[in-house]
């Protein structure tokens, strides 16, 4: 069984960088107006400083890079996501996403309590979503859980999740009551040789059903087949049948606290042939539930 914590002996070691010639997919045609809706920009101190408690100390992940990356690979647009080594520091994605406000969006990790002009100051650049990390350090608590859904509706916001899905048969009831939307990231984060049997999937497509929505990405942080990665195609597949317009994909670049082969992100890419084999509700996946879910322009087929 995969084990999604494994890394080097210090918690904070410096993982490797992403693969330095992206290219787009080779078994499909990318189509217009894709979206990755999951990658990270991440600088380094002194001018952006790291949290203490991370579980890793990642390469710069520079805004040039991403939005080369993008263009090496054909997506029109990404969504950008707090890391968790920035911790509730969103100034360097802020940054980003003002510089590009027709490209890119973001989803922020905040404190509770913050003064109103920090929270619109966000929603001005950009952001659409706050996320609750609870595997890596740097992110926010789950037990704030119901304040977080508060104050996303307050703002117009959805709310992200990033846990093992493992731990969702106890969590759906709080879920069930969220006044927002919420996205659940990496196809529910545990390894996919547990299957589709496994109660917190079941519980997972479940919710999906229901109305969440959840990102088709992370495979080599699952997978203990690389590099096909095909013990996630029964996951994805699945989650399509359940949710088809609510789930989207992102390429999770630049690929942090990988220290395994690292993947290309047209390779990623090439797995939604397998994943999602029909090319209509593969434009659903890629252009279509994004735009809906993060306010990019509509791009008819």
């Amino acid at each position: 069984m995969t084990d999604l914590s494994a890394g080097p002996r210090d918690a904070a070691a410096l993982c490797p960088g992403p693969d330095p010639k992206p290219h787009g997919p080779t078994r499909f045609r990318l189509p217009a107006g894709a979206v990755d809706t999951h990658a990270h920009v991440i600088g380094l101190p002194p001018d952006w400083p790291l949290v203490p408690n991370r579980s890793y100390t990642p390469p710069e992940a520079t805004p040039d890079a991403y939005l080369a990356m993008l263009d090496a690979t054909g997506m029109a647009y990404g969504v950008l996501v707090q890391v968790s080594v920035h911790g509730t520091d969103n100034r360097l994605m802020m940054q980003t996403l003002r510089a590009n406000p027709r490209r890119l969006r973001g989803v922020a990790v905040v404190a509770l309590g913050r003064p109103d002009s920090e929270y619109r100051a966000l929603k001005e650049a950009g952001v659409t979503g706050l996320r609750v990390n609870v595997l890596f350090g740097g992110g926010v608590s789950m037990d704030d859980l119901e304040s977080y859904g508060d104050l996303c509706r307050d703002y117009g916001w959805h709310l992200q999740f990033l846990l093992d899905a493992r731990e969702l048969p106890q969590l759906a009831p709080r879920f069930a009551r969220l006044p927002v939307p919420f996205v659940v990231d990496h196809m529910g984060h545990f390894p996919a040789a547990e299957g589709v049997r496994l109660p917190g999937f079941q519980t997972l497509l479940g919710m999906v059903r229901d109305g969440a929505w959840v990102k088709l990405s992370g495979a080599y942080r699952l997978s203990d087949a690389a590099p096909a990665y095909a013990d996630t195609t029964p996951l994805a597949r699945a989650l399509v049948e359940a949710a088809p317009d609510r789930c989207v994909w992102g390429s999770d670049w630049p690929h942090v606290a990988n220290w395994g082969a690292m993947p290309n992100v047209g390779d990623l890419l090439d797995l939604l042939a397998d994943w999602v084999p029909d090319e209509t509700a593969r434009h659903r996946v890629l252009v279509e539930n994004p735009a809906r879910l993060y306010g990019f322009p509509p791009v008819a087929r």
